[in-house]
């Protein structure tokens, strides 16, 4: 291992009648609360068999499965109707907004993402994912600020699958209020025409943002308004903005370019005197795609940005639609244009390297040769989070799911939420005709579904190491720091990692060791330093399983925050071109004072929602139904201490007491305290089964299962 130095409590407005939440609060007592109470001792739920439609709301699952869904809302009755207590609660994300360096009100010139596509709402909507063997998927988030998920429904709720993975890398979610044609028309109409209609709308918009953890708006008025209504529309702006700012931390409102102060629908591809007083309204300004250069050296000088100039962001349509400036593989040409003027942009619709290409099992290599031609008009921001920092380069897709290296599951899957921090992505020349690689992998890896995977070449006249960036970050580093980079080299070459860190004045280097491999002991209550090396090095050994290599360091340190995650590849023998590459699996760094903390219990593991369904056997042949158990676990873990649950299921009791209890089975992964168990084949009544949560600590050893968590299920 190589290092060198381098440089308040909120409160929501409550439906009528009923006193402001606070966050965290429920909105009123329930039975799951009152499971919750149950002791883990306390017996078994019962449930008896009924097969009745679901009672589940449609929205919310989907009808034949049960599994849980996301959707956005269609009328303005729907949206005046929505209440925090009916709402979904698999949408709502589990991953709070990561800091970030540099913060995005001092970046000048932003980079936006608008996630239109095929109409949304596709595999993304399943809120705890599902099998796809080519999924869309977004994964170049150091390169973005703002993401926008987009459809042509009234109000966008994004799935929590997007939340979740753009908050681990500090980019903020917006959703989008769209109205279009005549329908929209009457709905600007009915509430626009006063204050207390327009109010109303938005205090929905906030209650529906802060509920599910997104941070903001795009507001799309594609339609003409009335003289009431477009002179309420500044004021509507101003009261959702100033709303969500109180409310949600961080919140941006935006307007997109259309609707003009007259009322006109008039695409302005600009800033103007036409449109300025819905500017001055919110946080920023999306302007239409048909822009030319001009538009962009009048607005520079245009004194109405006033010192604004990053919040107008200038739309790209990737589709190149109409009479637009770049576009597809062109992008770059509008970026270019765009940066040289000093604004910040908006790129709208970049599933076109997923929708335009019949074979989607390229889709990696189309999304990656995309991004490359942006980055030079895109600026890396950091993850600013305290350790600990750890990252298996998962994507959120892939064709199979990995845990320890070793194979869990043998088919395409997708799920955001199961996204880890993204290293960057490039493809760089060497001297000479030396070259470097770096992409995701799916055919192997540590957890999740994808690896880091390094190749290239290093040239016969390089003598010095390869050195290949992996994450630029903003992290404080602990007094006693435990490094492991777990890897899988091509032979003839020797790997390092390197951590650059900065304030060099500050930071000193005090020790760097090795930890090798201990017998595994029981993790238990620390009681001193050794104990915790000792639970660190169950982690460590020379060779995992199929030829992954485990190193493990400890650093010393005073006052130094990690800037920059490097791989260093050095050639083996006489100077040659020397291919090369290295798959890499997961890079982590704790504190090691984090590890002397006990372990949690999981605790009131709860059933309800439970739908029993007949259904074919699993056989290709079967002819006969089998029971089916549809259920609602939830219980009590501090989220932040895991990287997911698994959850298991084993029968203890048939109808024929002579065949004995089953072992666990693994039903799935988990990433909040809440999990849809759909479809499970369960032997036919009478029966009990168990259902069991482990917790996959961030620490990286196994919990014993005395800290798990168990409840019963009988049915009769």
């Amino acid at each position: 291992m190589a290092q060198t130095v381098d440089g308040d409590e909120l409160s929501l407005p409550s439906e009528a009648g009923e006193e402001p939440l606070h966050v965290g609060e429920k909105s009123a007592p329930s039975r799951l609360e009152s499971c919750l109470d149950q002791p883990m001792g306390s017996g078994s739920v019962h449930e008896d068999i009924k097969y009745t439609p679901s009672p589940l709301p449609a929205t919310h699952y989907d009808a034949d499965t049960t599994e849980p869904i996301s959707c956005g809302l269609q009328t303005l009755e729907e949206l005046l109707s929505w209440k925090r207590s009916e709402a979904n609660p698999f949408n709502v994300a589990v991953v709070p907004l990561a800091p970030r360096d540099p913060p995005l009100a001092s970046s000048q010139r932003r980079t936006l993402v608008s996630h239109d596509m095929m109409g949304g709402y596709l595999d993304d909507r399943f809120a705890q994912g599902t099998k796809a063997d080519a999924p869309y998927a977004f994964y170049h988030w150091p390169y973005i600020d703002i993401f926008n998920y987009f459809t042509h429904k009234l109000v966008t709720i994004p799935p929590a699958v997007w939340t979740n993975a753009a908050h681990k890398h500090g980019v903020i979610v917006q959703g989008t209020f769209i109205t279009e044609w005549t329908d929209g028309a009457v709905m600007c109409e009915a509430f626009l025409k006063d204050e207390e209609s327009y109010r109303a709308v938005a205090d929905k918009l906030v209650q529906i943002s802060h509920c599910y953890g997104f941070d903001g708006w795009l507001i799309n008025i594609e339609n003409a308004l009335s003289e009431t209504a477009v002179k309420n529309t500044p004021l509507f702006l101003r009261y959702l903005t100033d709303q969500m700012h109180e409310r949600v931390s961080g919140s941006l409102v935006l307007w997109y370019d259309s609707v003009i102060q007259t009322g006109q629908l008039t695409w302005q591809n600009e800033l103007n005197q036409h449109n300025r007083v819905f500017f001055d309204a919110c946080d920023g300004f999306f302007t239409n795609y048909n822009w030319t250069e001009q538009n962009l050296e009048w607005m520079a000088d245009y004194s109405g940005i006033q010192g604004r100039q990053a919040d107008v962001f200038i739309g790209v349509d990737v589709f190149a639609r109409g009479k637009v400036v770049g576009g597809m593989l062109e992008t770059n040409k509008a970026l270019e244009v765009i940066r040289k003027h000093n604004f910040s942009t908006a790129i709208f619709a970049p599933g076109w390297v997923y929708e335009t290409h019949e074979d989607k099992t390229e889709f990696r290599k189309n999304q990656d040769k995309f991004w490359a031609l942006l980055t030079d008009y895109l600026y890396i921001h950091r993850p600013a989070s305290p350790l600990p920092f750890i990252s298996s380069f998962c994507q959120g897709f892939g064709k199979a799911i990995y845990r320890r290296g070793q194979l869990e599951s043998n088919s395409g899957w997708f799920n955001l939420t199961a996204q880890e921090i993204q290293p960057l992505y490039y493809n760089m020349k060497l001297e000479d005709r030396g070259w470097l690689c770096s992409r995701g992998c799916p055919e192997d890896a540590w957890n999740g579904g994808c690896s880091l995977l390094l190749d290239g070449l290093i040239p016969v006249t390089q003598m010095s190491p390869v050195s290949a960036r992996i994450f630029s970050l903003h992290v404080p580093l602990a007094s006693k720091t435990l490094v492991t980079l777990i890897y899988k080299p091509s032979a003839g070459i020797t790997v390092s990692l390197e951590l650059k860190t900065t304030d060099a004045s500050l930071c000193t280097h005090m020790d760097v060791q090795d930890v090798k491999s201990t017998p595994s002991v029981s993790p238990v209550v620390q009681d001193d330093g050794l104990q915790v090396m000792s639970h660190f090095s169950q982690l460590c050994g020379n060779l995992g399983p199929d030829g992954w290599t485990v190193g493990c360091s400890q650093l010393e340190l005073r006052g130094c925050s990690l800037r920059e995650v490097c791989l260093n590849i050095q050639r083996n023998g006489e100077p040659q071109d020397t291919p090369f590459s290295c798959r890499v699996g997961e890079i982590m760094l704790l504190d090691d004072a984090g590890l002397q903390a006990p372990p949690q219990l999981v605790k009131g593991l709860c059933i309800y929602d439970v739908v029993w369904l007949r259904g074919a056997g699993s056989s290709a042949e079967s002819t006969s139904t089998c029971l089916r158990l549809n259920a609602t676990l939830q219980w009590d873990y501090p989220i932040e201490l895991v990287r997911h649950f698994r959850v298991y299921w084993r029968r203890l009791r048939g109808p024929d007491p002579r065949v004995p209890p089953g072992q666990l089975a693994l039903v799935g992964r988990a990433y909040s305290n809440i999990f849809r168990v759909t479809e499970l084949e369960v032997p036919e009544a009478p029966g009990l089964l168990e259902v069991v949560v482990e917790p996959v600590i961030k620490k990286g050893f196994l919990l014993p299962e005395s800290h798990w968590g168990r409840r019963s299920l009988s049915y009769s």
